[in-house]
């Protein structure tokens, strides 16, 4: 089961809000997809919230697009800054990018985030979010959604 941005950010809008606060705070994040061999590929990767959607953008033919093209499951990570106090915590977003071929989206999209063309643009569907953070100073929180369940969170000290 899979879902947009939009419908989380409506089932969990504080859990949202946060997310997408923790990726705001830095431009490049960590994209991971998967080779032709089914190995492990991780890249950097800018990231937009918009109309409801996360998009993911990339320069044309880069290996992380081919791979996405082939297999669409993809693992996002908000870059974490520097030192160890992550504010906001550590995020990751997993889920399938589907190539957006509309040209009345990408012409959307180009007029409002003016990226350098030519290039790819996927939208994602949501398979899961997770943020991992200190709660109280004492226990390490990881909050945990999947479509069609609400969000839970499990301590640990």
């Amino acid at each position: 089961m899979t879902t947009n941005w939009a419908a989380f950010a409506a089932a969990e809008p504080d859990f949202a809000r946060t997310a997408e606060e923790r990726f705001g705070l830095f431009t490049h994040h960590i994209l991971a997809t998967l080779r032709k061999d089914g190995s492990p590929r991780t890249t950097g990767l800018e990231v937009r919230f918009l109309y409801g959607e996360l998009w993911l953008g990339m320069m044309p033919n880069s290996m992380k697009a081919l791979d996405l093209r082939r297999d669409p499951r993809f693992s996002l990570q908000a870059n974490p800054g520097s030192g160890t106090e992550m504010a906001g915590g550590d995020v990751r977003i997993s889920g399938r990018a589907i190539e957006v071929e509309d040209p009345e989206v990408i012409a959307r999209y180009v007029g409002d985030v003016a990226p350098p063309e030519p290039f790819h643009l996927f939208r994602t569907e949501l398979t899961e979010v997770v943020r991992t953070y200190i709660e109280d100073e004492k226990y390490l929180a990881v909050q945990l959604w999947k479509p069609g369940a609400p969000a839970r969170t499990t301590r640990r000290t």
